[in-house]
């Protein structure tokens, strides 16, 4: 990325470059806010579609409600997760969300989206198995607040085309994202949603910068060694 260009401009045309090659996203899919709670935490270490299984699974044995995933027992929620990996520590997990929601929101999602947005996330965090990650997933994406996800193909992409902050911490990337781009939950949603596209899609470890919107103006790409036969523009 041009050194010399403002972090919020590069960050936005980042953005027009992805949504103009890739279109709307779409995400998350889902058919309601208690579905992409569920689906957050199954995503943790595991592609999405096995979390699709997992889910397909729930609403199978209507288990997908917070009452029913309290009544389930441990080892029938396990085996009914299990596509998604680490299916005993994610029921767990489960368990812990559905029984939090009923004690202090008598199950209603709408009274625990109602409140402020950091009091929201420090409780989420709070919860066990509840990292930023997926705490931010929910409030983004459930909740509809303007929080930007940080994941590990953002961190990716960000570090290649030179915009990576000084600290590596999940706090300094997703401050670069809400300090420089309006604060705007649709935004955030498209953004984060087009970064996943690139990162699964092209941006991978092992990149493939000839098929990248963002070749011309990523440093990475610039950099391969014209031996290695990758990216070359």
């Amino acid at each position: 990325m041009d050194n010399h260009l403002p972090r919020d401009r590069a960050l936005i045309t980042i953005y027009r470059r992805l949504l103009a090659c890739y279109g709307p996203q779409h995400w998350w899919p889902a058919e309601e806010p208690l579905e992409v709670i569920v689906g957050a935490i199954l995503t943790q270490a595991t592609a999405w579609g096995n979390v699709e299984k997992a889910i397909a699974n729930l609403k199978s044995a209507g288990a997908l409600s917070p009452g029913a995933l309290r009544r389930l027992p441990l080892a029938k929620l396990a085996a009914l997760i299990y596509p998604c990996g680490y299916y005993n520590a994610k029921a767990l997990k489960l368990k812990a969300f559905a029984r939090w929601l009923g004690e202090y929101y008598d199950d209603s999602l709408g009274r625990l989206f109602a409140g402020d947005t950091d009091r929201l996330r420090q409780q989420l965090l709070s919860l066990y198995g509840v990292g930023p990650e997926t705490a931010d997933s929910i409030i983004l994406y459930a909740a509809g607040k303007p929080v930007f996800v940080i994941d590990a193909y953002t961190r990716r992409i960000t570090g290649r085309v030179g915009l990576a902050p000084d600290s590596n911490s999940y706090t300094a990337y997703q401050a670069l994202f809400v300090e420089n781009l309006p604060l705007d939950e649709r935004l955030f949603n498209e953004y984060h949603a087009l970064l996943v596209h690139l990162g699964k899609n092209v941006c991978r470890r092992r990149p493939r910068c000839r098929e990248c919107p963002l070749g011309d103006i990523c440093h990475f790409a610039g950099n391969v060694d014209a031996g290695d036969k990758v990216g070359l523009r």
